[in-house]
């Protein structure tokens, strides 16, 4: 399920000004859906800014939520919570200078294939033919899948502007999140299940230094030959990560010291 606003959801106008606005626009349109789809208790899933807008609205809806699975998430570090000397220095040059304008311009890359016109698809095609090749496991996608991802990754990324422009009031430059979950972790009410690719560029320490101050049920687990999109990279993998965070769901008397699969890293 795409939120609203990404991937194949409705493009409605995004005119939001501050984080907190921004926030509300996600959490208020997934809670209408949930009310429209009549659930009152479910397992929520969510990756990478999906997996930020999915604890926030855990955060404000507890009561929903049975367990909370993130895959990937961002959002967990400030640049105050991070090690960012590198970014201080960059930021310092010409160089970053000009980056940092462009993000907080709202220069985002879905603007760049969009201004690509007829060069655009080409773009994204070489770009998932080098990521997707990348972490393979062997199960790699066949002739058809490929084209099948490059063309949806492309018409959403060329669909009208929406949700991608609130990713200046969410992130400063360097994904550093404006208002970090990390700073929420003591006021987590869901049980939690964090799931990174091995080689994910999202940091699981972030995870890690949150489950110090969480008091409720927290696991990490880190899945091999995977990366941000460990689903895709190693699926096989990253299913049995889910049926392994959702073992007290599928089964009634599933023992909560069961051995984690092998292959997975509890980190």
């Amino acid at each position: 399920l795409p939120f609203c606003s990404w991937g194949g959801s409705s493009r409605p106008d995004f005119d939001c000004r501050s984080t907190e606005e921004t926030e509300a626009w996600f959490i208020d349109s997934f809670e209408e859906w949930r009310k429209a789809k009549n659930l009152s208790n479910f397992i929520l899933l969510g990756h990478s800014f999906g997996g930020y807008v999915a604890a926030k609205y855990a955060l404000q809806h507890p009561e929903h939520v049975q367990h909370l699975i993130l895959v990937g998430s961002a959002g967990f570090s400030s640049e105050t919570d991070h090690s960012s000397e590198w970014l201080t220095k960059f930021r310092a040059t010409w160089k970053g200078m000009l980056v940092n304008h462009l993000w907080e311009s709202n220069f985002t890359p879905q603007r760049i294939v969009r201004g690509l016109g007829p060069w655009g698809p080409d773009l994204v095609r070489r770009y998932t033919t080098a990521r997707f090749g990348s972490h393979s496991t062997g199960e790699l996608l066949t002739e058809n899948e490929s084209s099948l991802l490059t063309d949806y990754i492309y018409h959403t990324l060329a669909a009208k502007a929406s949700g991608e422009l609130c990713l200046k009031h969410i992130f400063s430059l360097g994904a550093f999140a404006r208002k970090p979950l990390l700073h929420s972790a003591s006021d987590w009410k869901v049980p939690t299940t964090f799931i990174y690719g091995h080689d994910d560029w999202m940091n699981y320490q972030g995870a890690q230094q949150a489950r110090k101050d969480m008091k409720v049920p927290c696991e990490i687990i880190r899945v091999p030959q995977g990366g941000h999109f460990v689903f895709i990279d190693n699926p096989a993998g990253f299913h049995s990560a889910i049926f392994y965070a959702c073992r007290k769901f599928l089964s009634g008397d599933a023992e909560e010291g069961l051995s984690l699969p092998d292959g997975l890293i509890s980190a």
